[in-house]
């Protein structure tokens, strides 16, 4: 016998579907296309770290860990940090383990935003900040970053705070479009935010992909901003193991409490082996401190390969995100570019559009060069007969 219907449930998130990743994930799947669209890596990660896990679980480590995380790891994450950016978090009271970047980004979202408050997202922006701020109460206020450049403005950044900003959510390395913050747009933030009290949420989790010399300070390098920014990093992301979902969050004391007092809820804790797989594995930093020159190979490896196809490249400082822009090749709109590109040419990738909350068409797509270089290959093979 079927079930009757349910009561009717207003949604929280009228607005929010399916999201484009997932929609053209699908779409390459079906199509038989190159996946350059959802960004993780086709490739392993390192086999020491599995062998970390196994031997972890063989070990008994198979229970709950601290809320806040292991003890060891905690207190590696915050050398790690007073080593690269010389600020140093009591790890005991200022660092906790996230399942993954978007519950930390999340959950600080709760912990700070009441309802009514103004939250500040730079567009175009990754798509779960605005989710977040709506189910904490709060209001978007969509500032762009520069068109075409996709840097801070930092005039328009000033006009959109007003005494019901509670926070303004950074991103640098930034998905998608690959520029990464100077230390001096860091320090026009501090400068901007010195006489309010406006939270940070840094979204750092491509900090270990900054190519061509360039050095990723964060938040955390300027202690103006350190003392009111939740910084947001990604074990995923550094260490080629998205689907462990591992994050970190450092905070300054009030602002950790704070967090806590929703993570305990709303996750509680995060994967016990990994845990310690993740805090042994930290004692070389050689992984990702040579993570930039792995990733720097494979864009330019993929750039040199896109410089022969009509397709023009926009800088890519960071991340392990190409943006092409696609205009003389046609003037179809963003997603459907992307959708005949996945289609018919066999190569998946984003429309930057996506990251926009009202239509914004500037002839830009995304791509994921974070593949084996075969893959690359393939997909360049595609695109060069466009």
């Amino acid at each position: 016998m079927p079930l009757p219907p349910p009561p009717p449930l207003p949604s929280r998130l009228p607005e929010v579907g399916t999201t484009i990743f997932s929609v053209m994930s699908a779409l390459a799947v079906r199509a038989g296309a190159v996946n350059l669209g959802q960004g993780f890596p086709d490739f392993d990660c390192d086999p020491r770290l599995v062998a970390l896990v196994d031997e972890a679980m063989r070990a008994g480590h198979n229970q709950y860990p601290p809320m806040a995380g292991l003890a060891a790891l905690r207190e590696a994450v915050a050398a790690k940090t007073e080593a690269l950016a010389g600020t140093r978090y009591d790890s005991e009271r200022e660092v906790t383990i996230t399942a993954g970047a978007t519950q930390a980004i999340f959950t600080a979202l709760l912990a700070c935003v009441h309802p009514g408050d103004e939250v500040v997202v730079l567009e175009p922006a990754y798509d779960s900040y605005v989710p977040g701020i709506t189910l904490a109460g709060g209001r978007v206020v969509r500032v762009p970053l520069t068109p075409g450049r996709f840097r801070p403005d930092f005039d328009a950044i000033a006009a959109a705070l007003t005494p019901r900003t509670r926070a303004i959510v950074v991103n640098t390395p930034h998905n998608p479009t690959g520029t990464v913050w100077t230390r001096a747009e860091w320090q026009r933030l501090a400068d901007l935010l010195a006489p309010t009290d406006v939270l940070v949420i840094a979204d750092e989790v491509y900090e270990h992909m900054v190519f061509d010399g360039g050095v990723h300070g964060g938040a955390a390098a300027i202690p103006a901003l350190a003392a009111r920014s939740f910084v947001v990093s990604s074990f995923g992301k550094t260490f080629h193991v998205t689907g462990w979902k591992v994050g970190t969050v450092c905070a300054p004391a009030p602002l950790t409490a704070e967090f806590r007092k929703v993570h305990q809820f709303n996750v509680f804790t995060v994967n016990t082996p990994m845990q310690h797989a993740l805090a042994a594995y930290l004692a070389d930093p050689a992984p990702y401190l040579g993570l930039a020159g792995f990733y720097q190979r494979k864009r330019d490896r993929f750039r040199a390969g896109l410089a022969s196809t009509r397709l023009r490249l926009l800088p890519c400082e960071g991340t392990y995100f190409q943006t092409v822009d696609y205009r003389a090749l046609s003037d179809l709109p963003e997603a459907a570019f992307c959708e005949w590109l996945t289609t018919e040419v066999g190569v998946a990738a984003i429309p930057i559009s996506a990251f926009y909350g009202a239509p914004t068409e500037q002839g830009l797509a995304r791509l994921c060069f974070a593949k084996r270089d075969e893959t690359l290959d393939l997909a360049l093979q595609r695109l060069a007969r466009v």
